[in-house]
């Protein structure tokens, strides 16, 4: 119960008990005799939380990883954490998804999944998995969009022998038909499935309009492109990818750095330097404005996508675009959520980012979830917002709050070792240099009101942003027409090769 609501209570209580007392001619003058008090200092709630002293942040120190580079241009980097008996260790391997043949776009993804599935020439994959489960260990590989990786985990007395199965998989794995087989039929599944789910083809949709569908960051998989993957495709690009001047070692946990270096170095060293992956030049144009509309009339909602060009991590506005970013779309109090889905009551749930990712565009984007019926005011509440970033610069207290909130989630990214680990991993990977987390706190900090108005000016052009909806037409009134010109998407998925499409 409230302090104000108890208080309240008590004066009821007392009021009554007196009344039973005392004739209402003596509770009168009682009352004309009690002096009177403003209403405001009455009412005037007590606020001691404004005097707890806030120290300001300490300065952003973490400990950072020991970094060795062998004469063959692998890099190692090295993460003691003494908490628990535990070691885990990391390969990432240059290129990824968006280095695979347009002809056979799935290649990456069936490649991670076969890899570890398949073993090795002295340990096939299903005998791999019982002997990892017996020590409470695990070795997996995956595929990514710039990257392929190894990774595992162990007890500290077991990273031996887990760490030589590792070793074991990365430069003799045994590639098999039937993983490869069991690989093709998961992305089959995947692939005939992936109209089930409206917001799942929004997001598609929305990534293809930003980078183009035929772009290596927008593609996806389809049956005719994972049939035509092959074993020897796999086997190549292993060999292709796995050169040691395109790795690097990560290794964290419990352990003494220079012995762990010892390992790595007799595990690594011997290996030949090759081929460097080459440097693919991409480029990225704003997508044209316009409304793209995907039926579901299965659905009684609309999914709202807008969406731009956002930037790179290098950008030096970086900082002031961050800010931007959580001015407009930062939780439950920007400007974003507070317009469409608190005041308004247009979205179950709307959130938004000016995407930076480290070496290409992010993806600017708003995006909601909305009744059919409201879907026209939902995007012109959205787009309203994404207007008033122009003409409205944050006030000191949305300046203020969004600087807090960034400063004050960064560092929960790096509160254990193993992040800080990652972090430099991915610097180290896109070639950021190592401090480049270091200068964060002091660039959020000078950020002003002007630099957001600034940034809004140069990077949030209405003219150079697309729609993306996905809903159920006959409900959606009034029509989207009444934005513009609406643009069907073909969103069919094409058959396997030989079958009538359906």
């Amino acid at each position: 119960m409230s302090h104000r609501m108890t208080q309240a209570l008590w004066t009821v209580a007392t009021v009554v008990a007196i009344s039973t007392l005392l004739p209402v001619s003596a509770l009168n003058a009682q009352a004309a005799a009690t002096p009177t008090r403003p209403a405001a200092a009455a009412h005037a709630p007590a606020q001691p939380w404004k005097k707890i002293p806030i120290p300001a942040l300490p300065e952003f120190k973490p400990e950072q990883p020991k970094r060795v580079e062998l004469a063959n241009g692998l890099v190692i980097f090295l993460q003691e954490d003494h908490e628990l008996p535990f070691i885990n260790g990391s390969i990432l391997i240059r290129g990824g998804s968006r280095d695979e043949p347009a002809a056979k776009v799935g290649l990456v993804s069936m490649y991670g999944e076969a890899w570890r599935t398949s073993g090795t020439a002295t340990m096939d994959g299903d005998k791999l998995d019982d002997v990892l489960e017996s020590k409470a260990a695990h070795i997996e590989t995956s595929g990514g969009s710039a990257n392929t990786s190894l990774r595992w985990s162990s007890l500290k007395g077991d990273f031996d022998t887990v760490f030589a199965s590792a070793v074991d998989l990365l430069l003799h794995p045994a590639f098999k038909p039937d993983k490869l087989a069991l690989a093709q039929r998961q992305l089959y599944t995947s692939i005939a499935r992936r109209n089930d789910d409206a917001s799942g083809i929004a997001i598609r949709e929305a990534v293809k309009l930003v980078y183009g569908p035929d772009s290596p960051f927008a593609r996806q998989p389809e049956f005719s492109t994972v049939a035509a993957v092959t074993l020897d495709d796999l086997k190549q690009w292993h060999d292709r990818t796995v050169v040691p001047n395109e790795m690097i070692v990560a290794v964290s946990g419990d352990f003494n750095s220079s012995e762990m270096e010892k390992k790595l170095r007799a595990a690594f060293e011997p290996l030949q330097r090759g081929s460097a992956m080459p440097a693919e030049k991409f480029t990225f144009t704003d997508p044209r404005p316009g409304i793209r509309f995907a039926e579901k009339d299965d659905v009684n909602q609309s999914n709202v996508l807008i969406v731009g060009l956002g930037t790179e991590r290098r950008n030096p506005d970086y900082y002031a675009l961050s800010v931007m970013n959580e001015v407009f779309s930062g939780g439950f109090g920007s400007r974003v959520v507070q317009s469409v889905r608190t005041r308004l009551g247009l979205a179950y749930s709307v959130d938004g980012s000016f995407g930076a990712s480290y070496d290409h565009p992010g993806i600017f984007y708003v995006i909601a979830g909305t009744k059919s019926a409201s879907t026209v005011a939902a995007t012109k509440a959205m787009l309203d917002e994404v207007n008033r970033l122009k003409t409205d610069p944050p006030s000191a207290a949305e300046l203020a709050k969004a600087k807090d909130q960034l400063l004050n989630s960064f560092i929960f990214h790096f509160d254990s070792p193993e992040k800080t680990l990652n972090e430099q991993v991915t610097l180290a990977f896109y070639g950021y240099p190592s401090d480049f987390l270091d200068r964060y706190k002091t660039g959020i900090e000078k950020v002003t009101s002007e630099d957001v108005s600034r940034v809004a000016r140069k990077y949030v052009d209405p003219d150079k942003l697309g729609i993306v909806v996905v809903g159920n037409e006959a409900e959606i009134k009034p029509p989207l027409s009444t934005l513009g010109k609406v643009t069907d998407l073909d969103i069919t998925i094409p058959p396997p090769p030989g079958k009538p499409a359906k």
